[in-house]
């Protein structure tokens, strides 16, 4: 009989349409919901399906004030269960800002003239999670996403909308740029006990789709890891290890086999390894004795 991960905490954050429109991003609302359909899956991950345990916030839903409320809800869940996992994804569009050098992510509801302003801080969104008292945290955020990308599934058109839609974005955010989490941002980020970053690309490089157009492939393999793609016989929980594991082979090649560019996962571990989700609802794959 499948196990509950009766510990796990997930808030899902896919900015999906965004208000204005070159900014928005459908395929980010597919991660979110397919990671939501794994967590929930009592043959899968185990998470227990309730909102006691898992939010998701997508498109209208993924508001400043929404997201820092979801982070709120992880901290009173965290203070109420000592032993809670919290796991925080974040899918959507990320700019640092080129005079002072601060982080922003662009949730649904931003103001394109006061862009600064309205937009997430890097430094909002960090204290949020720091007053979470969980010892066991996983921060996932898939930024860079190459824009423009869900009108074809050739990848040689893709690449040119892509290129095409930079370009266009470049001029309208001459102040910004569009690029992963900054080093200081994941430094914020990891600081306190038991504290994981993941971000799906480094630097300047993008967070490239899948050609069918389903997810990102950042997301395909994650959504692979947590089927345990990276598990060995006898496994019966998938370990931030093994998304690491995973991840950090899957995704370089998926994307050098596409498009012929470069994505490099990131990932930066302050604590020890703990597990994030059960393994084929805790009953894992068969051991060798058997």
């Amino acid at each position: 009989m499948p196990q509950q991960f009766n510990h796990g905490y997930a808030l899902l954050i896919g900015v999906g349409e965004s208000r204005y429109s070159r900014l928005s991003l459908p395929v980010t609302v597919n991660d979110t919901q397919a990671i939501y359909a794994a967590l929930i899956d009592p043959e899968l991950c185990a998470y227990p399906d309730n909102n006691d345990h898992i939010r998701v916030l997508n498109n209208k839903e993924a508001t400043r004030d929404n997201i820092l409320e979801g982070l709120q809800w992880l901290q009173e869940s965290a203070k109420a269960d000592p032993e809670a996992t919290i796991f925080v994804y974040y899918s959507g569009h990320g700019l640092l800002n080129k005079e002072d050098n601060r982080y922003y992510l662009l949730q649904h509801d931003i103001k394109l003239t006061k862009l600064a302003a309205s937009a997430l801080s890097a430094e909002v969104f960090t204290e949020a999670l720091r007053q979470i008292p969980a010892e066991r945290l996983l921060v996932v955020i898939d930024s860079c996403h190459a824009a423009g990308m869900a009108t074809s599934k050739d990848p040689e058109e893709i690449i040119r909308e892509v290129e095409k839609v930079d370009i266009e974005l470049a001029d309208e955010f001459e102040d910004f740029q569009r690029v992963s989490p900054s080093k200081g941002f994941v430094e914020q980020l990891k600081q306190g006990k038991g504290r994981v970053v993941f971000t799906s690309s480094r630097g300047e490089e993008k967070s490239w789709i899948h050609p069918d157009g389903l997810y990102s492939i950042y997301t395909n393999h994650f959504l692979e890891a947590l089927q345990g793609a990276a598990n060995k016989p006898g496994d019966t929980e998938v370990k931030v290890s093994n998304l690491m594991n995973h991840l950090s082979k899957a995704v370089p090649e998926s994307v050098r086999k596409f498009y012929q560019k470069e994505q490099t996962p990131n990932f930066d571990m302050a604590t020890e390894d703990f597990v994030i989700a059960k393994l084929k609802g805790g009953k894992g794959f068969k051991g060798w004795q058997e």
